[in-house]
């Protein structure tokens, strides 16, 4: 099964320092988002969205403007011909140390258990930040760093323990680049 996990903000949608985008006219797609997405999509990949949205247990907006603002992305990318096939959430503060906030790996193994037959080895997770690095990696995925949300430049990623395998500007270039490979071959060497 051809898949491809992605973060939300700064990957899909502008990344807001300091801040969450708390309802659906705070949600901006960022540009070429959209072209990225179809373009996975037209390639036949599955795409699985996992985003931490700690803002909900902090108070700062609630689950159901969480999920209003999943629904309208959801339906917007529907019109452009974009089939999201799952969106994970973890809901929870850092001081709750689940095992569903990035970079732990458990959302991905919600999605592996409920969507099946997902090879880690052969997957990439696309993620704007350090986190998103770590927990791809968790979990034997390939990471692309994308640098249209948290992380702006390469030079950030110098001192970070664990690399990604690939940095590109924006999502339409991970896609660009996701599709151009032969998807047995992705396997980790």
């Amino acid at each position: 099964m051809k898949v491809v996990f992605l973060d939300r903000d700064g990957v899909i949608s502008k990344y807001t320092p300091n801040d969450y985008v708390k309802k659906w006219e705070e949600f901006v797609f960022l540009p070429n988002a959209i072209k990225g997405l179809k373009i996975l999509n037209d390639a036949g990949y599955k795409i699985i969205i996992i985003s931490n949205q700690a803002g909900v247990n902090k108070g700062i907006f609630s689950e159901e403007d969480l999920k209003d603002i999943t629904d309208k992305m959801e339906e917007l990318l529907k019109k452009k011909g974009i089939k999201i096939e799952k969106v994970y959430y973890c809901i929870h503060t850092d001081e709750e140390n689940c095992n569903c906030r990035k970079p732990k790996p458990g959302l991905f193994f919600k999605a592996k258990e409920e969507i099946g037959n997902i090879d880690f080895s052969k997957i990439f997770f696309i993620g704007d930040s350090e986190v998103d690095v770590k927990a791809g990696k968790s979990v034997g995925t390939k990471t692309i760093l994308v640098l249209s949300g948290k992380t702006e430049s390469k030079e950030e990623t110098k001192n970070w323990k664990i690399k990604p395998d690939y940095i590109v500007k924006d999502l339409k270039e991970a896609a660009e680049f996701i599709v151009k490979l032969p998807y047995a071959n992705l396997r980790s060497s």
